[in-house]
């Protein structure tokens, strides 16, 4: 396992109050450093520009969607190793059949439990999260 307390996660989230609150419960609670993006477009600018960690990512989302976002991460060379956790109120994508054939790395239902999520994420990605 490794430390997180220099991890870097990228939010795509287009809802500002559930962005914020992602963000400052990864920061507080996890010690992770966040980089937030409002758009699938913003994202894959700020993925390709700051190379996070990982991408926490929203699904349904005004223009690029996040499957359309994963698709274009994953047809980067220099992204595509960038794992993701889907943050999603679509039940089915919650199945790990599901999100693993899409190629992400986990997904989190919504609504979340904010004090919780940072063990969530880190579990799916294999960080020590104590």
């Amino acid at each position: 396992m490794e430390s997180v307390t220099t991890k870097r996660i990228l939010i795509v989230e287009d809802e500002r109050n559930l962005r914020t609150l992602v963000q400052i419960s990864l920061e507080v609670l996890a010690g992770w450093k966040v980089i937030v993006a409002a758009s699938g477009e913003e994202g894959l600018l700020l993925a390709e520009r700051e190379r996070p960690d990982a991408i926490i990512l929203d699904v349904m989302m005004p223009g690029m969607d996040g499957i359309t976002f994963l698709q274009e991460l994953l047809a980067n060379p220099d992204l595509q190793n960038i794992p993701v956790v889907f943050l999603t109120a679509k039940a089915e994508l919650i199945e790990p059949e599901c999100f693993a054939k899409l190629g992400a790395t986990g997904a989190i239902a919504k609504p979340f439990e904010p004090l919780t999520l940072h063990k969530q994420v880190a579990s799916f990605l294999g960080w020590d999260c104590e």
